[in-house]
């Protein structure tokens, strides 16, 4: 064969090619929430002490977090970078996704003299935003009961430096808290089963 008639076949098949509308199929739930697996763990169940489970959480508060994230009115390290790469519709399906699955409490190292004095402090302090020893996903302020500790603090430590805006409501309480007593609150939370 000439190189003419090779030259003719490759560019010819080029054109048929890139003639043929090839488009790739939307991205699942499923693989969506895939590419969360890496921090926050299989069906969002985070095995890292520094990174939330996200498994359960209402898809509300999914949506209206990864919101704050893409705008930056949520402070995060890391977050706020990742949410912009995802549309709303895109976040909307990992929404539902994870408000799907099951939330799974890890055991983990807790002061037992803390977390009854943070059950104590939970009930006045506590229990009328995040119910159900902070385990309820549908008061929409998210799943404390059996986060990790170190997850905790460093969330805590966000809302009372100023890095995250506190809810009125929380600010008001969390003013009334000492630094042991927010501790304890902290150890309360993560003991959850």
């Amino acid at each position: 064969m000439s190189v003419r008639k090779i030259l003719a076949v490759v560019l010819g098949s080029g054109l048929l090619l890139g003639a043929t509308n090839v488009s790739a199929a939307p991205p699942t739930a499923s693989m969506l929430a895939d590419t969360c697996a890496g921090c926050h763990g299989p069906d969002g169940s985070s095995v890292g002490p520094a990174i939330p489970s996200i498994a359960g959480m209402s898809a509300e508060y999914f949506n209206t977090t990864m919101a704050e994230y893409k705008t930056g009115e949520r402070y995060s390290t890391i977050m706020t970078r990742i949410a912009k790469g995802y549309t709303d519709e895109e976040i909307a399906l990992m929404a539902d996704f994870f408000a799907g699955k099951e939330f799974v409490r890890f055991a983990q190292d807790v002061d037992a003299t803390k977390v009854k004095a943070g059950e104590k402090l939970y009930g006045k302090s506590c229990e009328k935003c995040h119910e159900d020893n902070g385990a309820s996903p549908g008061d929409d302020a998210g799943i404390l009961a059996g986060q990790w500790l170190p997850y905790l603090n460093y969330t805590m430590a966000d809302f009372t430096s100023d890095r995250r805006e506190m809810p009125k409501k929380m600010k008001k309480k969390v003013e009334k808290l000492s630094a042991d007593d927010i501790e304890a609150l902290m150890h309360f939370f993560a003991s959850q089963q």
